[in-house]
């Protein structure tokens, strides 16, 4: 036998192997099952050779674990992580050990999905209900979503909200204090502009009054750190049928009276400062509070309390009918990725830490500031903002740069602002020794007495500003400070829930795939973790190479030759590439090219992104085959010459398959002077095979948290970034404090941060690195072929609803419920839920098409998954026959009563006409490993009827539903 090589017993690609569920061998074996030779043979024949690379992709070859760890680990240490004091909107704190270790990096939490199946995601439905009962306690208002993406964008839905419920004022004038973050008036000014909102910048004490305006926008304390009263200025806006945004510090609002009782109309802001790294910035979970009035123009997502069908409490995400997905054009915000991971560690935090706690950490910090202030005016520096919470601005003059440079050689950031003033911001991990530091810094001469000895701390806070502790007076907030406790109620929530490490989820457009552990890893090192996104340029510079190189490795995987890494989430990606579009027309001399054609198929978040950006959406349909349809497509196209900007189409469809047309539907849209926007939730069937960059489209956006692997995290974090043309690079996104190169500063500006969510960019960066060119396009391969193998087994059970010309699908295929539900009465809700007693999360239902299921098995999951599915898929199909055949009651029947909880099963009644061995064991593989629901099938119409978002009485969270 002839040795191994020293490279083959290296075996750099062994990760591939890791990933990528089937082995070899099965690979071919589920080829041959489906009449091809090989897996070549397979892909030949699905995707169209028009559209198929000419060459391999330019990538690094696949690394190994270890080698990807050193390499990340060189990277990060090129990162000085200073101290920081820049504030803006960014602070560091502390994570809680017992949640980073079990929340954070537990897979049980970062790979659960969006819970649109609330029976089997309770643990992270309470954890969320949890995290909107914090921020409503906080802001003092009725109501609060389930997060936002960050504290800009949060802001600028609160702008588009005020607008839609002010009834007394139709002015298309929005108001912003000046002295909010620049960052966030960035980010209103992108989404106003093409709104045909009028934005004005001002002292709001005189612009109150003087200026019609439907909404006002301030910032509590404001970004140089003053405090307010701001009841006066507000009753004053109300009096003027203006309404009001208050864009408020979490940790502020342990000490401050809150916006609410101030009468706001609408609160932002971000809950990073609650145990979340600043992470160069983001992901963090912004908030989102408002009028019980407003509930139906709340954007993004709301969980609220129902019952099962037994009457037993429940929760589920609430009015789900206001989603972009439901609504499209006509949708008040194309938000679809929330920050669900983010939000519920800041939900454990306040729980670990309770009211007392808490109230102690924002006492400290204030204190601290409090001292500092004292050291500066004893030695005759007086801070601009007499009333502060954490953050000081002081005029410098000339002294700055010294100061600065003084604070860069102590290991310090301070905030650079203009040419002669500073500003300072504490924090939950500042030091009475910082103080120290800091006043020998802006002093340049040591301390006398260290401020630990002091007792001459400025107060800060009007006394009629000071709040009580009126907050998180639910025993929640009071039963979990021990380690223990906590340790063992995030234990519970999780158990309740399924993810991808107790099972496939098949979801449809949804690409739930391996999150490898390797590929988490560095995104808890202080070297990323740590950073402020607002750092100097020469202190990121691990970033800085990780950034260029992962924009290497997406143009690389679709063929564009630029990419814009600041949207972070699929639907602000949307955005910003039609923003793009919108600003090429405009350079041309053509800004009257505002029409947007969509096809019928298309994911919601496309029609309403095109609103957003101000396009009219003109929908293209499809043809019985699934495909764009060609004369409508030139019709419309030729119909709206002069005036079309765009199409946005998803490739492959989002019906699955591989449209061979899609090249001429490129020309036609080209040739009416269109751009072509390709949607890239499907990337996962293309990377390696063929590029949308190179096959007619001008910009994609590209799911990261889909095809490369980012966690779901239970409905977030998300990353949108996206590829474009070099005819659109100049129109990329830009941000007001950290300039992009090569960008006009005028350039829209999408994200609060530079780079969006950049601490988990890491994490495709790895898949990549680890993946290399050849295990990518193998990854693709596979997806294509588990897709296939499923409808295989499948087509004699449940009608396959699409195929390509060849009768394959893509990587998902759709199976047609309606003809079962006309037989049997059985629907695709019923077969979703009976799912669920056989230990799977359901595949995507009623989407692209009503009445169907959307199943998409991604190239993780083993042949032995693949079967375990298809297994249990047939089993349901035979439960429906024998409904059919009336051997089941149409009614009392195991599909209509799913899911089946312990509570069931165990109880001393059994009223049911199946066995309760068939509700909970209907494949014997289930005595061995059992998910069990803990509730039984949600009420979604008593939810929405009776709509209660806070946390229910304690007694809900210690006894089990149905005792």
């Amino acid at each position: 036998m002839k040795r191994p090589s020293l490279s083959q017993l290296e075996h750099h690609q062994e990760f591939i192997g890791r990933h990528i569920g089937p082995t070899p061998q099965q690979q071919a074996e589920m080829a041959r099952t489906l009449g091809f030779d090989s897996l070549d043979a397979l892909i030949d024949a699905t995707v169209p050779a028009g559209i198929r690379n000419q060459r391999p992709m330019d990538l690094a070859p696949a690394q190994t674990e270890q080698a990807v760890i050193a390499r990340l680990q060189a990277i990060a240490g090129k990162n000085r992580v200073l101290k920081s004091y820049i504030g803006t909107g960014y602070h560091d704190t502390y994570t809680p050990a017992v949640i980073q270790r079990n929340v954070l990096e537990n897979p049980g939490w970062y790979t659960a999905y969006t819970p649109y199946q609330p029976e089997i995601s309770q643990g992270r439905l309470e954890a969320l209900l949890t995290f909107q009962q914090v921020i409503m306690d906080l802001t003092g208002m009725e109501l609060a979503n389930a997060s936002m993406l960050d504290e800009g964008t949060a802001a600028a839905e609160a702008m588009t909200l005020l607008q839609r419920v002010n009834k007394k004022n139709r002015s298309s004038c929005f108001l912003v204090a000046e002295d909010c973050h620049p960052q966030t008036i960035a980010v209103v000014r992108t989404r106003a502009e093409a709104l045909d909102i009028e934005v004005v910048v001002g002292d709001p004490e005189q612009l109150v009054g003087s200026t019609e305006a439907f909404g006002l926008l301030l910032q509590y304390p404001g970004t140089w750190g003053h405090v307010r009263d701001l009841q006066p200025l507000i009753a004053r806006a109300h009096d003027a049928g203006t309404l009001v945004t208050v864009a408020a510090d979490i940790l502020s609002l342990l000490l401050l009276q809150s916006p609410g009782a101030q009468g706001a109309d609408v609160v932002v802001g971000n809950s990073q400062r609650f145990g979340v790294p600043m992470g160069f910035g983001g992901p963090h979970a912004a908030f989102f509070a408002t009028r019980d009035a407003y509930k139906r123009s709340t954007p993004g997502r709301i969980i609220g309390v129902s019952i099962d069908r037994h009457g037993n409490e429940a929760l589920r995400m609430a009015m789900q009918t206001r989603e972009q997905h439901i609504r499209r054009e006509k949708a008040t915000s194309n938000i679809c990725t929330a920050q669900a991971l983010l939000s519920i560690m800041a939900a454990f935090y306040a729980m670990y830490h309770g009211p007392s706690g808490l109230r102690r950490i924002a006492e400290r910090v204030q204190r601290l500031t409090g001292l500092l202030a004292a050291g500066l005016q004893a030695a005759g520096v007086r801070p601009l903002n007499a009333q502060f919470f954490d953050t000081l601005t002081l005029d410098v003059g000339g002294e700055q740069a010294a100061i600065v440079e003084r604070a860069l050689a102590a290991g310090m950031n301070l905030r650079i602002i203009g040419t002669g003033q500073i500003g300072i911001a504490l924090d939950e991990t500042t030091t009475a020794e910082d103080v120290d530091q800091l006043l020998a810094v802006i002093t340049g001469s040591a301390t006398t007495a260290s401020c630990r000895e002091r007792d001459d701390a400025v107060e800060g806070i009007p006394a009629a500003l000071r709040r009580e502790v009126d907050y998180l007076q639910h025993p929640l907030f009071s039963e979990y400070h021990s380690e223990t406790e906590m340790l063992r109620y995030m234990r519970r929530l999780e158990d309740r829930d399924i993810a991808l490490n107790r099972a496939m989820i098949p979801l449809g457009s949804c690409t739930m795939k391996l999150n490898a552990t390797t590929e988490m890893l560095a995104i808890t090192w202080p070297g990323f973790a740590g950073m402020h996104p607002f750092a100097p340029a020469e202190q990121t510079q691990g970033y800085q190479q990780l950034l260029a190189e992962l924009e290497h490795m997406l143009q690389e995987c679709t063929g564009y030759d630029a990419i814009s890494l600041q949207p972070n989430a699929g639907s602000q990606g949307e955005y910003a590439g039609l923003l793009a579009i919108r600003r090429y027309h405009e350079s041309r001399g053509d800004p009257q090219r505002d029409v947007c054609l969509i096809p019928s198929s298309a994911h919601g978040t496309n029609p309403a992104s095109a609103a957003l950006a101000g396009m009219r959406v003109v929908i293209v349909e499809c043809d019985s085959l699934g495909n764009v349809d060609l004369m409508d497509l030139e019709a419309k196209a030729g119909q709206h010459s002069n005036e079309l900007a765009a199409i946005m189409i998803t490739y492959p469809s989002t019906h699955g398959v591989f449209e061979e047309t899609v090249v001429d539907v490129c020309d036609i849209v080209h040739r009416h002077g269109g751009q072509v926007y390709v949607d890239g939730a499907n990337l996962n069937a293309l990377v390696g095979l063929a590029s949308p960059g190179r096959f007619g489209a001008d910009v994609s956006h590209l799911n990261l948290h889909k095809t490369f692997c980012i966690p779901h995290g239970g409905g977030g974090p998300g990353m949108g970034p996206i590829g474009v043309g070099a005819h659109l690079q100049p129109f990329l996104p830009t941000h007001p404090l950290v300039p992009l190169p090569g960008l006009a500063e005028s350039n829209d500006v999408v994200s609060a941060a530079p780079w969006g969510s950049a601490s988990i960019l890491p994490i495709s960066w790895a898949y990549i690195a680890l993946m290399g060119a050849e295990g990518l396009t193998q990854a693709t391969r596979v997806a294509i072929l588990s897709a296939n193998y499923i409808a295989h087994r499948l087509k004699d059970h449940y009608p396959v609803l699409y195929t390509g010309r060849n009768g394959t699908v893509a990587h998902e295929c759709i199976v047609d419920i309606r003809p079962l539900k006309d037989a049997s009465g059985i629907s695709e809700e019923d077969i979703a839920k009976r799912l669920v007693d056989f230990g799977f999360h359901a595949p995507t239902m009623s989407f692209p098409v009503a009445g169907t299921l959307m199943i998409e098995p991604t190239e993780s999951e083993s042949l032995a998954e693949l079967d375990r599915f298809c297994d249990a898929m047939i089993v349901i199909r035979e439960e429906i026959r024998a409904v059919q055949e009336g051997r089941l009651d149409a009614e009392d029947n195991p599909l209509r009563n799913a899911p089946h909880t312990l509570l069931d099963v165990t109880a001393e009644q059994w009223e049911h006409g199946y066995s309760r061995e068939q509700a909970a064991f209907p494949v014997a593989s289930l005595r061995r490993s059992k998910y069990w629901p803990p509730v039984n099938r949600v009420d979604n119409v008593y939810g929405d009827r009776n709509l209660v978002c806070s946390c229910p009485s304690i007694e809900a969270y210690r006894e089990p539903p149905g005792v």
